[in-house]
């Protein structure tokens, strides 16, 4: 199945889409990637959505990438004597660690490390922002605050502390045991939340070692102080927009989003665009005109991957949204607009030879116009610096690796096939002839461009650029 777009789509899975029925339905409009919540997910329900992701792909014959989401150290309020209380603006208010029910004068809040990182003029923010609040006394038990925006505050709401930097390891005890799970499991992806400092991926790759890639999620004002070794230790980046929106002015996040996308794809690795693409669509059939702009944005900032959560996970109409999603992103990409940013938001090479080879390769391609560029990868190194060039034809990853295949589902323009190693100059050409032609790539008569290492077959040796033309009905050069 090819997708006639180079973005691609992740789809959240959730109550309203754990069916095989609606996974697969969800596939074929277009979703590439399958997220797995652990906010909300029971490892038995995780457990039996990664096995019918699987079915599918062995039935789709095409490889398929499974995303977990760790939850993250969540800071939320306790709960309150009837429910839920009004905060009037200007009235004093109480945060403190006695376990009690609370009220509209005071409240639990959980979390001892929050009272030790805070001071006097410390911002916090409750229910996504809906109400803030202002320290005027800070005490390791305690905070006395001003309400400066006030409203409904219920049960177990979250809080945010924008202008601190909190000493919260990015994983909890539940997120090891999590992370433990998905990695036995075979997922592709772990997504690492709330994410301050590369030591937080630092810690989760020991735990983890090759079994998964990781993506840092940017959602804390502190990650963006230490992005640039964040991507280096990383494998891939989350523009998380929700949390960002509540701990950044919102007037921010958008600059923000496009800083994130240029700093990824400089360093080639992976970035999606997540949070309230298509919010409107958990509840209508059509998204509002707003949303339609703001994935498309995300298209012609050229963002590997866009992310719906609660519009396929718990929304009335999952696949009608994948579907709108997949469409607004050909529709863009096909674009005269989006062919001058895509070529004006092209990134220097690095000066090492897989660079060189896959910037060769786009040079060639926008003279001679093949069909596609065939990139044989081991480790998928090649296919994502192949991708990081953002050529304006289709890129086929040769890999003989199941695991590579999969991850490679979140790339730009990768279309994955798994395929044996070349054994020579003349297989390399012949296999890549023939699953161009197979794939429908390519006709008789079409040019390709194949780049690949020799010796074949390992990893990091990228430093052949080869034009074919297919031309026997058989499909070989």
């Amino acid at each position: 199945m090819r997708r006639n777009r180079s973005i691609k789509i992740i789809a959240t899975l959730g109550p309203a889409s754990s069916s095989p029925d609606v996974i697969k339905s969800l596939f074929e409009a277009g979703a590439d990637v399958f997220r797995l919540n652990m906010s909300h997910g029971q490892h038995e329900h995780i457990q039996a959505q990664h096995a019918a992701i699987r079915r599918l792909e062995k039935e789709m014959n095409r490889p398929i990438g499974i995303l977990i989401d760790l939850q993250g150290p969540k800071l939320r309020v306790g709960s309150f004597a009837d429910g839920s209380v009004e905060l009037e603006s200007g009235a004093p208010f109480r945060l403190d660690l006695q376990d009690q029910p609370g009220d509209a004068n005071r409240a639990h809040l959980p979390h001892p490390e929050i009272f030790e990182a805070l001071k006097p003029d410390t911002t916090l923010l409750l229910d996504d922002g809906r109400i803030r609040l202002r320290v005027n006394k800070a005490d390791p038990e305690y905070a006395e605050t001003t309400v400066e925006v006030g409203g409904i505050l219920s049960d177990r709401k979250g809080v945010n502390v924008p202008d601190v930097v909190l000493p919260l390891a990015a994983m909890t005890e539940k997120d090891r045991e999590d992370l433990e799970f998905g990695a036995n499991l075979g997922v592709d992806w772990i997504a690492l939340s709330f994410v301050q400092r590369p030591e937080d991926i630092v810690e989760a790759r020991k735990l983890i070692a090759e079994r998964a890639a990781i993506m840092a999620k940017i959602e804390k004002p502190a990650a963006l102080l230490h992005l640039d070794s964040i991507i280096d230790v990383a494998d891939a980046l989350m523009v998380a927009r929700g949390d960002l929106g509540v701990e950044l002015p919102v007037e921010d996040v958008p600059g923000i989003q496009k800083r994130l996308i240029s700093a990824a794809r400089r360093a080639g690795k992976p970035v999606v665009v997540a949070t309230q693409m298509l919010e409107s669509m958990i509840n209508a059939p059509v998204p509002t005109r707003a949303e339609v702009s703001d994935v498309a944005t995300a298209v012609f900032d050229s963002a590997d991957a866009v992310m719906l959560s609660a519009e396929t996970a718990a929304g009335k109409y999952p696949i009608e949204a994948v579907e709108l999603m997949n469409r607004v992103a050909e529709k863009t990409e096909k674009s005269g607009p989006y062919r001058l940013a895509r070529d004006a938001q092209r990134v220097p090479a690095e000066e090492t030879t897989a660079d060189a080879i896959s910037a060769a390769a786009r040079e060639v391609a926008a003279t001679l116009h093949p069909a596609a560029i065939v990139s044989y990868t081991n480790s998928g190194s090649t296919g994502l610096r192949t991708a990081r060039e953002r050529p304006e034809i289709p890129i086929l990853a040769l890999t003989p690796q199941q695991n590579t295949a999969r991850r490679l589902a979140l790339g730009w323009g990768l279309h994955c096939v798994l395929t044996a190693d070349a054994t020579g100059f003349s297989d390399m050409v012949e296999r890549a002839c023939r699953i161009a032609r197979d794939e429908e790539f390519a006709e008789p008569g079409s040019i390709i461009l194949i780049t690949a290492g020799v010796p074949f077959g390992r990893p990091g040796t990228t430093n052949v650029l080869r034009i074919a033309r297919v031309h026997e009905d058989d499909g070989t050069a």
